[in-house]
């Protein structure tokens, strides 16, 4: 994989065109998600040939998880930027993440899809879960009041990765809003209740 890599970062021009590529793909991804998703489908969307794509990716899982680790850090860095923005309490952080993790513009359902392709096939995508876990859990931890212990931002942080990634796969496969919306306001109860411990 990594004299694929470096026939075209070798140089900054190969390096630029790789990440042209790349950021074809995701948008494509983002619109249509990963049903169907092929070598030959980046391909259209990036607008060149597979044998093009292959020149820049060791393949088309490699495109496939270097485009979806692309949306959830688009994904993340907005969503934190719209946490900060809002007020100081932690509930209110997370209900102003919430509108970015549920935004079509950021891939929602391709994110949620490849968690679903890693429990489908943990062989081939078990990379999948595990970088949303360690992407998102730092993302989480930043979100608690700098005063509280290690431990205690650590249980919290994992409690809300949970709680959310549950509620965004109900949201996508189930399609109850109300019922998400709940689910929702029951956490930032439940983050009210933890700042007021």
């Amino acid at each position: 994989m990594e004299s694929v890599y470096r026939r075209s970062a070798g140089t900054a021009r190969g390096e630029a065109r790789r990440q042209e590529l790349l950021e074809r793909v995701v948008e494509d991804l983002a619109a249509h998600g990963l049903v169907d998703f092929s070598l030959r489908r980046a391909a259209r969307a990036a607008g060149t040939t597979h044998k093009v794509l292959l020149y820049h990716f060791a393949g088309v899982d490699d495109l496939l998880v270097q485009a979806v680790d692309r949306l959830r850090k688009r994904r993340i860095d907005t969503g934190l930027a719209a946490a900060a923005a809002g007020p100081g309490t932690l509930a209110a952080r997370v209900e102003a993440l919430w509108p970015v993790l549920t935004d079509p513009r950021f891939g929602h359902r391709v994110l949620e899809q490849s968690t679903g392709l890693a429990m489908y096939d943990p062989t081939r995508y078990a990379q999948f879960g595990r970088e949303a876990t360690e992407r998102y859990l730092p993302a989480l931890l930043s979100l608690c009041p700098p005063d509280w212990s290690a431990a205690r931002k650590a249980e919290v942080a994992e409690m809300m990765l949970a709680t959310l990634r549950g509620l965004l796969l109900d949201r996508v496969t189930g399609g109850d809003e109300e019922g998400t919306a709940a689910g929702l306001r029951a956490l930032l109860r439940a983050l009210e209740r933890e700042e007021r411990a």
